[in-house]
């Protein structure tokens, strides 16, 4: 194995059993917009694109050759993991048509409980500080969970954080825009702080990449720090929607004090 891989190395194709349910969903989708296009039902196109881009987006993340150069760069690893949690989701979840669900029925109640704020952000802090202290963490690559089930605990649990943050459901959603800022920032601390550790810890933390041949002659020290920009930079698109929701709740909040008592 190189260990100068080029970016047309790490996209080669290297398909495994995962890419079944992906091409499922997008069957599925497609054969929706179809349908819709045909009955006249709102669909915008817009949306069906930014579906597709991220199905394009992880498809490139788990069925690429870069999938398995886990224990060559925990950088490489962890763009992969940025791109399944920060990139995929928000595309996924702002190409979703709009879904009329009644919030009694047992798939609304369903779906409020997962998108309830405390059980999205409980569900995220999780599997953001669990498998990213030393004892997860070295397990996850020794055991060989890295490869398959960390990477889709990311994209599940991310997904019902932006699923939380856009509120695509407003049926089974009722928090306004204030309290999804909020969350929004909450949500942003796990990886803030897992970063942060990374960038400032003075050795290695995880014992398979103390003494590993890292891609791109780096040493497993900058493979780390590296790693924790990765993480700090992907995390700020996510931080800057809270803000800026916060924003737009505290200019509300001011229209409406400056309201005529009714």
């Amino acid at each position: 194995m190189s260990l100068n891989p080029t970016v047309a190395d790490l996209l080669l194709p290297r398909p495994d059993w995962t890419l079944l349910p992906i091409l499922l969903v997008g069957a599925a989708y497609a054969a929706g917009f179809v349908r819709a296009r045909r009955t006249g039902t709102p669909w915008p196109l817009w949306r069906a694109g930014l579906f597709a881009l991220g199905l394009v987006a992880l498809v490139l993340t788990t069925q690429t050759r870069a999938a398995g150069l886990t224990q060559g760069s925990m950088a490489l690893y962890m763009g992969r993991l940025m791109v399944l949690a920060e990139v995929v989701p928000p595309l996924l979840v702002l190409g979703l048509p709009p879904l009329a669900i009644k919030a009694r029925s047992v798939l609304g109640r369903v779906l409020g409980v997962l998108l309830d704020p405390w059980v999205a952000l409980a569900l995220w802090t999780a599997v953001i500080v669990f498998w990213n202290v030393p004892a997860g963490f070295n397990a996850s690559v020794v055991s060989n969970t890295a490869a398959t089930l960390l990477p889709t605990l990311y994209l599940l649990t991310s997904l019902l954080v932006w699923g939380v943050v856009l509120r695509p459901l407003p049926s089974v959603q009722p928090a306004d825009i204030g309290s999804r800022g909020w969350f929004g920032l909450l949500a942003a601390l796990p990886m803030m702080a897992v970063a942060s550790v990374w960038l400032y810890a003075p050795k290695v933390l995880y014992t398979p990449y103390i003494n590993a041949l890292c891609l791109w002659n780096l040493t497993p020290l900058q493979n780390q720090q590296l790693s924790g920009w990765i993480m700090m930079v992907a995390g700020l698109p996510a931080l800057a929607l809270a803000f800026v929701q916060l924003f737009m709740w505290l200019i509300r909040l001011t229209e409406q004090q400056g309201l005529p008592p009714s």
